[in-house]
């Protein structure tokens, strides 16, 4: 294969093309397997409040499991990579990005420029996680610093960032965003509040929350623990300037996570998150399909629900050892510098 980065892109391109081609039997059926579940389950839920709140949350977990997988579906919407039609990928991904609380235009654009900056140090900032160098962190501001631990602190990143970024972040425009962007958030916005309280004042505000709030939170932590560590793995990718490939970032810096095949089906193959990075075109249930078309696509990083806990422990990315580090190194290295 051609070491030139551009040839080597168009290359796995062409490997790949052939699982670009969606389905509409299978993308219609994947419709019906998440969308309805869920609505059963969340039904469910509601009812069970009658006999025991213990009997919500047990059917508030596979609830939002199916959500994800709602998630999954508008996520493949955003790179017209679900149906053949364009159109249809533009409706269908409004539709459940209001299961999820997303604006379908929005998350688009931020989710575009995460694949294309995947990786760059020089680009850091869009759709991604908050990553600082480890000499970043050493020449900043004791201010800055504090941000930074309270940020990538676990218990912020992962259960009171979740509902930040879905119910509120969610909700305002960026600075730059384009008239059709800020129009789109408005309308989702203005939708999800009227559903809102059309479910509120029919179904009691109580009850209400006490179904819709387990099963969200469970989704959208479940979303956001499988982005961090699709990204945020030892051995992970950061380069700056011509020395970034994207074909680079997105076998070395974008993970397999290989998980059980309950949790893969719930998660809509996108473990496979190397290929998916490749070719964003591959709808979610080729991907898999497409990993096991090439060796090279099976020599990547893995990462196991077990091994993927190491995760929580990585704070900076370091430019010397090209590895992220924990608490430990960042200690002796600030040490070591006064």
């Amino acid at each position: 294969m051609n070491n030139h980065p551009k040839h080597e892109l168009r290359e796995w391109k062409k490997k790949l093309a052939s699982f670009e081609r969606p389905r509409m039997s299978v993308s219609v059926r994947q419709l019906l397997n998440s969308i309805g579940p869920f609505l059963i389950l969340w039904v469910l839920a509601y009812l069970s409040l009658n006999i025991s709140f213990w009997l919500t949350l047990l059917c508030a977990i596979p609830a939002a499991g199916f959500l994800v997988r709602t998630f999954i579906i508008f996520h493949d919407c955003t790179h017209y990579s679900f149906f053949e039609n364009r159109k249809a990928n533009e409706i269908v991904g409004i539709i459940t990005g209001l299961f999820t609380f997303c604006c379908y235009e929005q998350w688009k654009h931020s989710h575009s420029l995460h694949h294309a900056t995947n990786g760059h140090l020089d680009k850091r900032g869009d759709g991604d996680v908050w990553t600082m160098t480890l000499q970043e962190y050493a020449n900043s501001s004791w201010f800055k610093r504090l941000r930074y631990r309270i940020y990538r602190n676990p218990f912020v990143m992962f259960i009171i960032g979740p509902l930040y970024l879905f119910l509120i972040s969610y909700r305002f425009n960026r600075k730059k965003a384009s008239i059709k962007e800020k129009k789109y958030v408005w309308i989702t916005n203005i939708i999800l509040l009227l559903v809102i309280l059309v479910l509120g004042f029919t179904l009691g505000w109580k009850a209400f929350l006490l179904v819709e709030l387990p099963i969200f939170f469970i989704a959208s932590f479940g979303g956001v623990w499988l982005f961090y560590v699709q990204h945020q793995f030892e051995d992970g990718y950061f380069e700056s300037g011509e020395n970034w490939s994207y074909v680079e970032a997105a076998l070395k810096g974008s993970s397999f996570y290989k998980l059980p095949k309950l949790l893969q089906w719930f998660s809509g193959n996108i473990g496979f998150h190397h290929v998916h990075h490749l070719n964003s075109r591959v709808p979610n249930y080729y991907l898999e399909k497409a990993h096991k078309s090439d060796p090279r696509l099976q020599d990547v990083p893995t990462l196991t629900l077990w091994t993927s806990l190491k995760s929580l422990t990585f704070k900076l990315w370091d430019e010397k050892t090209k590895k992220f580090i924990g608490n430990r190194e960042i200690h002796m290295f600030i040490r070591n510098q006064t």
